[in-house]
């Protein structure tokens, strides 16, 4: 017997509002949330394909294939494919992470037909011919001397290449010039032959549109390439192992201030710890009243940005404190952060501090959701990685979940033990970094405050 395509309602509002799922024969879901009073529409297809799929030869092929899906299909020409977009006053872009790539639209409702059709078309009948590939070759070589040439991305990728060492997504997604410079069409044509099926594939679509109708127009711009034996495919469950660098890795640059990541590995994005994580980065560094923005810039003045963050991948996470500085306040700034991550771990947080970033992380959440776009990720993004759905209530009740007590256990554990660091600044080497940072590493927030 044939399969048959499955929809399920996963959620409904009050207001009209609705979340439905279709998994459709051949593995391809669907996912909408459908807004009535919504004027516009956002349309993703999420690929389940990012930098962890490479091999070292091809480091850079995911991105450098989305620069490529731009520049024509078989049925219309990359200018073709842009004026259709503008057209309608809508916009058409693309994105790649380490474990997969999006490409979305944003339009007006009325040309969400429009916009499901030309996503599909850029990612299913992309035609990529040497002379494309010799000039995306070199938009990419710009892409990486411009982050080069912005600390704040080098710095990322430092970090990233410190705190992750041993695993896959240590390496940039944007690959090394050696690595682009090398690589040829046929390689690029075959990663994308190889990688973009449509079991591996989420199509997400937020606004003003009716599910039914957006799976009819799926399902006529995916054609022939539905119908088949495939199932979704499973979640990624990743499995590296992460050995963070001791000490700090060190990134010469001639600028005027001095830019430090300090953390330590943490939580993946499956891990029950991940909401106890949030509330620890935002009760340190996550606005204007978190404890390392008093300190460091309302108290001393000595930086204009400090902030924290976490990332989350499919095995590993990160929990990380930024802060750029004039190099002569390094130590000192090192030495105020080193204070607030062991009053954390030796301390926890207070009732009334847990009760603010409570409530900072569900407003953010819900402000965050006003528009189509972010709807549309959420949905989509949610889907490709965990193959679930998860609603915004299940996702506010974790967080009002958290305890002072998991917070507390959390900062004990990742606090006190040796920190991973990268500084992009004016210095040739550790030794030439203050004192107080290549001390505070090995120490982590163990050093005893009142």
């Amino acid at each position: 017997m044939a399969a048959r395509t499955r929809t399920t309602v996963l959620e409904r509002g009050a207001d009209g509002s609705a979340v439905t799922l279709s998994v459709i024969p051949g593995g391809l879901r669907v996912i909408t949330e459908s807004v009535p009073t919504a004027r516009s529409a956002s349309v993703g297809i999420w690929v389940g394909v990012g930098a962890v799929d490479e091999t070292p030869k091809l480091a850079g092929a995911s991105h450098y294939l989305e620069h490529l899906l731009f520049k024509g299909t078989s049925h219309r020409t990359g200018h073709e494919i842009a004026s259709a977009i503008d057209a309608v006053g809508g916009e058409l872009n693309a994105f790649t992470s380490h474990e997969y790539t999006c490409y979305y639209s944003h339009v007006l409702a009325t040309s969400a037909e429009l916009a499901v059709d030309i996503v599909c078309d850029v990612v299913l009948d992309a035609v990529i011919t040497s002379a494309d590939v010799d000039v995306e070759r070199q938009v990419i070589l710009e892409e990486i001397s411009m982050r080069d040439d912005d600390p704040e991305d080098t710095l990322g990728d430092a970090f990233a290449a410190a705190v992750f060492a041993g695993h896959p997504v240590s390496a940039p997604v944007i690959g090394t010039e050696q690595t682009i410079t090398e690589m040829t069409r046929t390689q690029i044509a075959g990663y994308y032959k190889r990688r973009y099926a449509p079991e591996k594939m989420v199509v997400s679509v937020a606004g003003g549109v009716d599910h039914q109708d957006v799976v009819k127009w799926v399902r006529r711009a995916f054609g022939s390439r539905l119908g088949t034996d495939a199932v979704p495919a499973a979640p990624r469950v990743g499995g590296g192992t992460v050995r963070a660098m001791p000490g700090v890795l060190v990134v010469e640059r001639d600028i005027e201030q001095a830019h430090l990541s300090i953390g330590v590995p943490a939580p993946g994005r499956s891990d029950p710890g991940r909401y106890a994580l949030s509330v620890l980065a935002a009760a340190l560094g996550g606005g204007m009243s978190s404890r390392l923005f008093r300190t460091i810039r309302e108290d001393h003045g000595l930086a204009y940005s400090c902030y924290a963050s976490t990332s989350g991948y499919a095995d590993v996470g990160a929990f990380s404190v930024y802060a750029g500085c004039q190099p002569e306040n390094l130590g000192t700034v090192a030495s105020l952060i080193e204070t607030e991550l062991a009053q954390v771990a030796q301390h926890g947080l207070e009732t009334v501090e847990l009760a603010r970033v409570h409530g900072q992380l569900a407003g953010g959440l819900i402000l965050g959701l006003e528009d189509t776009e972010s709807k549309m990720s959420r949905i989509g993004k949610n889907l490709l990685v965990r193959n679930a759905y998860r609603s915004v209530s299940d996702e506010l009740d974790a967080i009002a979940a958290v305890t002072a007590e998991q917070v507390a256990d959390l900062a004990a554990r990742l606090l006190t033990g040796p920190l991973t660091a990268a500084v992009v600044g004016p210095y040739a080497a550790e030794a030439d970094l203050p004192v107080e940072l290549t001390s505070m590493v090995q120490t982590g927030g163990r050093r005893h405050v009142g």
